[in-house]
Parts: structure tokens; C-alpha cells; sequence
């Protein structure tokens, strides 16, 4: 069960201004969960979950702080529960159907993309990753029926109005078998086999 009823991530491209801007987050309001650090090519993430109210003061904090550094910022006050887990590194069996997938160059937008796209349909998060090795890019790969699938990543395409953010998504109707068993050992090109 999730016990982190809200997130709020901010995208910075500074780590000097990112490791300040954390700083005054957790001063200035009690969250129960911070997540800080680097992803490629040279940004900085900060997460914080807690409850709503101490999240919306900390996310105000944060883009306060940021200044000219925020590159993106969300703040989901009722994160869905797959979202968060797999933000912390869950993956799970990808055995739908159809699979989709959510890719874009905010990790920000990403995050929320995938909170849209679960909530939107039947589908289940296999992972979503985040900046590294993927050049700064953030993806997420859904899977259940073809139909809710087509539904879910609508959604979460739907969700980014930034028109900066590049966005791409596709959906695979019938996964091939052996697609399947590749992507569900990694989605990193040296750790398959």
C-alpha cells in the first residue's frame, strides 16, 4: 500500500542550485521521504513525498529556490502507488497483451505522464526510468489489454502541455514472445542477453 500520498519532483539543471534547493524543501516543511542526486547529461532530481500539506509547502519551496535552474516541476498530491514504486526501482512482469511506452525529454513530465496513464486505464507499470542511460530521458513502459493500453498512453501523452518537452510514444499491440522475455530481464542494452 502506498504510504506516500503526494509527490513533488523538481528537474534542475544545476546540482549546486539542486542541492541548495533540497536544503530549503526539507527545512521548510516535515516530508517523510527525500530522494536527491544526479542523472544525465549533468541534471539534478529532487524528490520529496509526505503528506499533501507538507509537500505542496516543500514543492512551493523548491520552485521558489530554484530560480533560473528548474528545467521542470511536478507535484502529484494522490500519486498512484505503481508510480511511486517504480520510481524507487520496482519492475514488474510485463504480461499484458499490448505493451506501451511513454518516452520524453523531462523526467518531470515523465513522472506525471505515468501517474495519468495508470489512472486512466487498466494497465500495469513494468518500470519507468529516469535520466540515466537514456541521455537525460525519462520512459515508461505499461502493459495489460491492447484497448486499455491505447487508453493509458492517451493519457499520459494527453498530460504534457509543456511545448518544449519532445515527446514519443507507441503502442504494441501483441508483443512478440521473445520481446517480451528480453524486456522483462532489462531494458538496458548491456544487461540483456
Amino acid at each position: 500500500m502506498n504510504t506516500l500520498p503526494a509527490i513533488a519532483m523538481l528537474e534542475l539543471d544545476s546540482i549546486a542550485v539542486g542541492t541548495r534547493v533540497a536544503d530549503a524543501m526539507i527545512k521548510r516543511a516535515p516530508v517523510r521521504e527525500i530522494r536527491i542526486g544526479t542523472v544525465q547529461p549533468g541534471k539534478y532530481l529532487v524528490l520529496v513525498g509526505g503528506s499533501v500539506a507538507a509537500v505542496e509547502e516543500a514543492h512551493f519551496e523548491g520552485v521558489r529556490e530554484s530560480g533560473d535552474a528548474l528545467l521542470n516541476e511536478i507535484l502529484l498530491p494522490n500519486v498512484h502507488e505503481q508510480v511511486y514504486e517504480s520510481i524507487e526501482g520496482k519492475r514488474r512482469k510485463n504480461d499484458g497483451d499490448a505493451l506501451g511506452i511513454l518516452e520524453m525529454s523531462s523526467l518531470a513530465a515523465n513522472v506525471l505522464a505515468a501517474d495519468k496513464a495508470v489512472k486512466a486505464a487498466d494497465v500495469t507499470i513494468v518500470e519507468i526510468r529516469l535520466g540515466d542511460g537514456l541521455g537525460g530521458k525519462g520512459i515508461t513502459s505499461l502493459t495489460g489489454k491492447v484497448q486499455d493500453v491505447q487508453a493509458a498512453i492517451a493519457a499520459g501523452v494527453a498530460s504534457v502541455t509543456e511545448t518544449d518537452v519532445v515527446v514519443q510514444s507507441v503502442v504494441i499491440p501483441q508483443q512478440h514472445l521473445e520481446l517480451r522475455q528480453r524486456l522483462e530481464q532489462s531494458t538496458r542494452f548491456s544487461e540483456g542477453s
